[in-house]
């Protein structure tokens, strides 16, 4: 089974709601020259300040990878081309105090620039090894990612 079949999106979305999982966030590891491309979240948001991978809510009646594709364009202008590989999920405290589950995809994309930032205040492209001050459950989904570039 792919990491794009329906099954398996449909088996991630059924292991959330049974482990009580109120909502999921579709998040891209998108990488360029051996880097990752991070995003900072604007001062004002919950959790302002944060880097982070591009990543949004899955909206009621769409699919984890729709998700994955409408919110990489939305929040960097960026277009997936292929995803690659599914690098696991972890669970967090939203701002209204339920359990949010971001499941994490490595992504293709079309081209890399320009990232044009809807939703955040800065971008960087940095090493897997060095990322910006992210969260420690995103830190080990990078830290975990294969360090040879994606196959187009």
């Amino acid at each position: 089974m792919t990491v794009t079949s329906p099954e398996f999106v449909a088996d991630l979305a059924a292991d959330a709601e049974a482990a009580g999982i109120s909502g999921f966030v579709a998040a891209a590891v998108i990488r360029h020259d051996g880097r990752v491309l991070f995003v900072r979240r604007n001062p004002d948001d919950y959790m302002g300040g944060r880097w982070e991978i591009p990543s949004g809510t899955v909206e009621d009646g769409e699919s984890i990878l729709e998700a994955l594709y409408r919110e990489t364009s939305e929040e960097t202008g960026l277009i997936i081309g292929e995803v690659v590989d599914y690098l696991g999920h972890f669970d967090y405290s939203n701002s209204r105090g339920t359990l949010t589950r971001q499941f994490n995809f490595s992504v293709t994309v079309e081209k890399t620039e320009p990232v044009i930032l809807t939703e955040h205040d800065a971008h960087q492209w940095a090493l897997p090894t060095e990322p910006p001050a992210v969260t420690d459950s995103l830190g080990r989904i990078i830290a975990a990612i294969p360090q040879s570039p994606p196959a187009h």
